[in-house]
C-alpha cells in the first residue's frame, strides 16, 4: 500500500475516532423508590467541549454524575465515556475519566504534593510521572510554589483548584465538575472557572460542567438544561436562545422551565 493511500486512511481513523462523542448519554432513567430523578435522559458532550450542564439544585445533576461514575449502576438506557460502554467495559471507560465531585475529597493533613501523588499512583503512575505532570498542570501558578504546604492550609477557592489540577493527572480525556464552585465567592469561582477553561485549551481535553450558575456559562458553551429529571434543551447557546426566541442563554432557560429569576442575577433557582 503506498504512502498517499495509508495517509488517507490515518485521516480516515482520526475522524472517526473525534467523531465519537466524549460522553453518550441514551434514554437514562434512575429512581429512588417512588420518586423518579432521571427520566429518559439522553445528550452528548463533543470532544473538546466545554459543556454545561445547567439546572436548579435538585433537577438530577449530581445523581446523573453518579451514574457516570458508576458510584450508582445504570439500570434503564446506556453511558459511554469516548465509545466504551459502562456497563461492558467498565475499566477501559473510567480510566479516560476524571472527577471533581462538590463534596471536598483532599487529604487536609497531607502537602498538595502529597495529595497529587497519591491520586497519581491510584491511576498507576510512577514517581517521576506525578512529578512531571504536576510541573505541566501548575506551571506558572501560584500553587506551584506551595507544593510542600499541607492542604489545610489552603483556603477553600485553593483547595478546589487543587482537587481540579488532581483530576487533570492521569490525563482522562473527559472531565467531570460537579457544582465545583458552590460556597465560594464571586472573585475565587471567576477563578476557578478561568483555570479549568485553561486547561481544557492546554490538555485538549472536554469538560461536563454542571452548575445552577448562569454566569459561569459563555457565549461558545454547549448547554444542557436539566429540569426536574428531564432534558429540556442542548446545543449551544446561540442555538437555544434561538430556538426560546429569547434574548439571553437566562431569558431561555426562564421559557423553558418557568422558574422566576433569583434576586441574585448569577443564580437560578
Amino acid at each position: 500500500m503506498d504512502d498517499a493511500r495509508l495517509n488517507e486512511l490515518d485521516r480516515a481513523r482520526t475522524a472517526a475516532e473525534v467523531a465519537v462523542p466524549a460522553l453518550d448519554v441514551a434514554h437514562v432513567s434512575h429512581a429512588y423508590g417512588a420518586r423518579r430523578a432521571l427520566d429518559d435522559v439522553s445528550f452528548q458532550v463533543p470532544q473538546g467541549s466545554f459543556t454545561a450542564l445547567l439546572g436548579p439544585n435538585g433537577a438530577g445533576k449530581s445523581t446523573l454524575f453518579s451514574l457516570i461514575t458508576r458510584l450508582f449502576d445504570v439500570r434503564a438506557g446506556e453511558i459511554r465515556i469516548l465509545g466504551r460502554s459502562l456497563s461492558e467495559a467498565p475499566g477501559e471507560a473510567l480510566r479516560r475519566l476524571g472527577v471533581v465531585f462538590q463534596a471536598r475529597t483532599l487529604d487536609l493533613d497531607l502537602s498538595i504534593r502529597q495529595n497529587l501523588s497519591y491520586h497519581a499512583a491510584l491511576h498507576g503512575l510512577s514517581r517521576g510521572e506525578a512529578k512531571r505532570r504536576t510541573a505541566e498542570i501548575l506551571e506558572g501558578s501560584d500553587l506551584f510554589d506551595r507544593l510542600g504546604e499541607k492542604a489545610r492550609h489552603l483556603s477553600g477557592g485553593q483547595l478546589r483548584r487543587v482537587e481540579i489540577v488532581r483530576a487533570f493527572m492521569h490525563g482522562p480525556r473527559l472531565i467531570l465538575l460537579d457544582e465545583p464552585t458552590v460556597g465560594l465567592d464571586i472573585g475565587s469561582r471567576a477563578e476557578i472557572v478561568a483555570e479549568v477553561r485553561r486547561l481544557v485549551r492546554q490538555e485538549g481535553v472536554s469538560v461536563l460542567w454542571a452548575t445552577h450558575l448562569i454566569d459561569e456559562i459563555e457565549e461558545g458553551d454547549r448547554v444542557v438544561v436539566l429540569h426536574k429529571g428531564r432534558v429540556l434543551a442542548e446545543g449551544s447557546v446561540p442555538e437555544i436562545v434561538a430556538r426560546q426566541d429569547a434574548v439571553s442563554i437566562r431569558d431561555a432557560f426562564a421559557s423553558l422551565t418557568g422558574l422566576l429569576r433569583e434576586p441574585h442575577p448569577e443564580a437560578l433557582p
